[in-house]
């Protein structure tokens, strides 16, 4: 994500993280300083799948091994409680720790997709970019600006895909609708192309990409239509 390996490089560096996720069994084994880079890494590098599968791990080490002990925040510690109930340590073992708190960075850029635009500080524009994965079948997650609240939220039912959007006034957003055919997407009940507040529209590979202005905006269309 740094741009340290391009090329082949890239490649055989990925392989090796794939590998030795899968000799972990997809399981986390890094400390503060790795951790934040882990599922961005994956996903940017075309791998959405695997960052899932270590996101959504509910045993032992892993964000929702915590939650299965009852956490409602982010430990200092992958076992600040173990198992079998004790503790990690009593001294140090802190249940309100940020670090392993970073992957709420993948969870706003990726999952919701809400992405700062680098030509346009302070989100004056922005992305919404969304890569549902895994058994992830919904998320909601909201940004507060300078210019106002920006929201995502999607929602998989079956095959049929809804995405809920909030562009702030005076904002402008560059939305990515993926697995998407253009001419079955609608916007409420108005096909794409004819509804208020959209400015332009292109089928691209993979994905629909849509330019809005400020506004609610709520999408629905069949996924993997094309």
């Amino acid at each position: 994500m740094f741009g340290l390996v391009e090329g082949p490089a890239k490649e055989r560096t990925t392989d090796k993280l794939l590998k030795l996720l899968e000799e972990s069994g997809h399981h986390l084994t890094t400390g503060f300083v790795g951790t934040p880079y882990l599922n961005l890494v994956l996903s940017e590098a075309g791998h959405t799948d695997a960052a899932y599968k270590l996101l959504l791990q509910t045993d032992y080490p892993s964000w929702l091994y915590q939650v299965t002990q009852g956490a409602t925040t982010i430990w200092e510690h992958w076992d600040g409680i173990k198992e079998d109930g004790s503790f990690w340590s009593k001294d140090m073992n802190s249940f309100n720790h940020y670090a392993y708190g970073a992957i709420g960075d993948f969870l706003y850029r990726h999952v919701a997709g809400i992405e700062l635009d680098e030509a346009y500080p302070g989100y004056k524009a922005f992305v919404i970019k969304p890569q549902p994965g895994g058994d992830l079948t919904w998320t909601a997650a909201a940004l507060e600006t300078m210019y106002g609240r920006i929201r995502s939220e999607w929602n998989i039912t079956a095959d049929q895909l809804e995405m809920s959007v909030s562009v702030p006034p005076n904002t402008s957003a560059t939305l990515y609708l993926p697995k998407a055919d253009l001419p079955r997407v609608l916007e409420g009940d108005v096909p794409l192309e004819h509804a208020a507040g959209v400015h332009s529209t292109e089928q691209l590979e993979h994905e629909v990409k849509v330019i809005l202005g400020s506004g609610d905006y709520k999408f629905s269309y069949k996924l993997g239509a094309q």
